[in-house]
C-alpha cells in the first residue's frame, strides 16, 4: 500500500466532506461489491451509490470537482436534466437552488430506479423513465461496455419489451405547462445529435441556461448540430470540466407562450 498517496487521498476527502469523506472512502475499500451511502450537507437524505461502477467518478466529478458549480447569473425556477443517471446532478441543483422544481429524465431502468430513490425525499424533483429526442419515437439502449453512465440510445420503428419512450423537450414543456426553462442540463450519450437537428427552434427560445456535454466520440455531429441550431442565436459561452455553458441573451427568451 502506498502509505503517502492514502494519506493524501484521505486529507482531501475529509477537507471536501469532514467525516462523511473519510467514511465513504473507507467503505469504498471495504465494500467493493455493496452499495455505498454518503450523507451531504444541504441534502435531505445519504446518497446511494454503486461502488466499482461510474457511479464513483460521477460522484467526484459533481461534487468534489464540481464540474456543475459556476456563476448562473440567475436564481432559477425550472431546471430539466436530460440524462439524469442516478440523480446526482439533479440533487447537486436541488443543493444550490433548493426552490427550484427540476425534471430529470433518464432512459435506462436500473439508472431510473436508483435515481428514484436518490431524490424520493423531493416532492418537486420529477423522474422521467424516458428518452431526449427531436419527436416522439421508440428508442432501444445499447450498452457498449462504458459503464453506467454510458448507455447510448437508437431509434427504431416499433415498439417492443425492449423499447422505451422518447419524447422532446417541447413535450416536456407542455407536460408540465412551462413558459420557460432556467437550465438545461444535457449529457445524454449522443442523443444530443438527434435533439439539435430538428424542432429545436420550438423550445430553444424559451431557455435560458444550457449546460452539455458533447459526444463526438460517441456519435460524429453532435458538435456540428448544437452549434449549428445555436447559430442563429446570441449567447455567451463558458468551459466547465467536460461541460460546455451556454447563456442565451436576456432577449431571446422570457415569459411568452410556448410555440405548439
Amino acid at each position: 500500500m502506498n502509505i503517502p498517496y492514502q494519506f493524501k487521498r484521505a486529507k482531501s476527502h475529509y477537507r471536501k466532506f469532514g467525516v462523511e469523506g473519510l467514511k465513504f472512502l473507507y467503505n469504498r475499500m471495504q465494500k467493493k461489491n455493496q452499495p455505498l451511502e454518503i450523507t451531504l450537507a444541504g441534502l435531505h437524505k445519504p446518497l446511494i451509490l454503486r461502488n466499482n461502477t461510474t457511479d464513483i467518478p460521477t460522484f467526484y466529478h459533481v461534487f468534489s470537482q464540481k464540474e456543475y458549480e459556476m456563476d448562473y447569473h440567475l436564481d432559477p425556477e425550472v431546471i430539466v436534466d436530460c440524462g439524469a443517471n442516478t440523480g446526482l446532478v439533479s440533487l447537486f441543483y436541488k443543493k444550490k437552488f433548493p426552490k427550484a422544481t427540476i425534471i430529470a429524465i433518464e432512459p435506462e431502468p436500473t439508472n431510473f430506479d436508483l435515481l428514484k430513490q436518490n431524490t424520493a425525499a423531493y416532492e418537486d424533483i420529477h423522474c422521467l423513465n424516458c428518452g431526449i429526442w427531436n419527436k416522439t419515437a421508440f428508442l432501444e439502449i445499447h450498452d457498449h461496455g462504458l459503464g453506467k453512465w454510458g448507455f447510448m440510445t437508437e431509434e427504431v420503428a416499433d415498439e417492443t419489451e425492449h423499447t422505451i419512450r422518447a419524447i422532446s423537450i417541447e413535450q416536456i414543456m407542455q407536460q408540465f405547462k412551462l413558459s420557460k426553462i432556467d437550465i438545461l442540463k444535457i449529457d445524454i450519450e449522443g442523443s444530443e445529435k438527434e435533439m439539435f437537428e430538428k424542432s429545436y427552434e420550438k423550445w430553444l427560445p424559451h431557455v435560458k441556461v444550457i449546460v452539455i456535454e458533447l459526444h463526438d466520440n460517441m456519435r460524429p455531429g453532435c458538435a456540428q448540430a448544437f452549434f449549428k441550431a445555436m447559430s442563429g442565436y446570441e449567447f455567451t459561452l463558458e468551459l466547465h470540466g467536460h461541460n460546455i455553458a451556454c447563456f442565451m441573451q436576456e432577449t431571446q427568451h422570457g415569459n411568452h407562450a410556448l410555440s405548439t
